[in-house]
């Protein structure tokens, strides 16, 4: 076979030279592809992908939910500022692995980067709520009204509160559990179970119930529920005027040591179960209830709304004076006119009924 022809001392140098102009080329499109990727890395993980514009946003993640469903409801927020960025990150991340997604209420905060937003659902790092409820009449609207804070049916909760068995696990009965929720703001998480929750609130009512206020209770004779039952009442009785409470407690708690029936109107509203009644009338006092204070005498089984705690302390804390009645000032200005026997009493109602 023919040799090859050997190359020149000049056609070697080009040949060396063209060999180095390729590298230098290959590795300058390997460096800009390696800065190009760098720097989309970087403004994926590390650029803000939330905008909120300073409103707090939150989203909810429910039990199993997975990974693009969370995901989506992030985007619905309207505050992503590149949508598929943050699913690739999630990707990258290992969100949509099993077991990643955890429930519960995040906040989605101003100037998160993809990286902080993942990494804190990954987590699980909730933002805790103010768990409140006040207003409340009856048992259903208390389940209702946590229904809406935690991630709970309100036929759940409602189920637990009607337990004969679960409410005297927790010391009460089904009359009674309502004087365990004591109205504050109460920092919880959204995932919270109604199980858990209602362990929660006993907890609460421990620490509320404190000593001073047991040996407080104890001096008038009440249990705490009928503490709480009695603070029912007086709230209903005076809502604008949270002063005037320990006077109208008093009345009432003189009336109990008497004997006499509370005859307070709020339960016969309650017994009727009309709450749109604006003046009790001879027919609503007929209604047969345990709750009708005009036919039964002392407590009722159970309290009529959930009291305050002004209200509470109030039971606790009475006026020292020897009123027995009390009715509306004629001045329609939310205060009462209070009377230690019964001709003053028919003098004052007359006074307010007068045209």
């Amino acid at each position: 076979m023919p040799e090859p022809a050997k190359l020149s001392s000049v056609e070697r140098r080009d040949l060396s030279v063209r060999r180095r102009n390729r590298n230098a080329a290959i590795v300058s499109i390997l460096g800009l592809t390696l800065v190009c990727f760098s720097y989309y890395f970087y403004q994926i993980f590390f650029t803000a992908n939330i905008e909120t514009k300073g409103k707090p946003t939150y989203v909810l993640v429910h039990r199993g939910e997975d990974w693009k469903a969370v995901l989506d409801s992030i985007d619905h927020a309207d505050v992503v500022v590149d949508r598929l960025s943050m699913h690739f990150v999630a990707k990258l991340m290992k969100y949509n692995r099993p077991g990643a997604v955890k429930p519960g209420r995040y906040e989605l905060k101003d100037g998160y980067t993809n990286r902080q937003l993942i990494g804190v659902l990954r987590a699980g790092i909730q933002s805790p709520l103010k768990l409140t409820f006040a207003n409340v009449r009856l048992r259903q609207e208390l389940a209702a009204k946590l229904a809406r804070q935690i991630d709970a049916r309100p036929a759940h909760i409602d189920s637990l509160l009607a337990s004969p068995a679960y409410t005297r696990s927790l010391g009460f009965d089904t009359t009674t559990v309502l004087t365990m929720f004591i109205p504050n703001t109460y920092q919880i998480y959204w995932n919270t179970s109604a199980e858990n929750l209602m362990q929660r609130m006993k907890k609460e009512y421990e620490k509320f119930w404190t000593p001073a206020r047991d040996a407080a209770r104890e001096k008038e004779h009440l249990s705490r529920a009928q503490v709480s039952t009695l603070a029912s009442i007086v709230e209903a009785e005076q809502q604008q005027h949270a002063h005037e409470r320990p006077r109208i407690a008093a009345v009432y708690l003189n009336r109990l040591r008497k004997g006499m029936k509370l005859q307070a109107d709020p339960t016969v509203v309650y017994a009727n179960r009309d709450f749109t009644i604006k003046r009790v009338l001879n027919v609503h006092l007929q209604k047969d209830s345990p709750y009708n204070t005009y036919k039964y005498a002392g407590l009722p089984p159970g309290p009529i709304d959930l009291p305050s705690i002004a209200s509470i302390d109030a039971v606790l804390h009475p006026e020292d004076n020897d009123y027995l009645y009390f009715c509306a000032k004629e001045d329609f200005s939310g205060y009462h006119a209070f009377a230690t026997n019964e001709r003053d009493h028919i003098l004052n109602a007359r006074r307010y009924q007068a045209p």
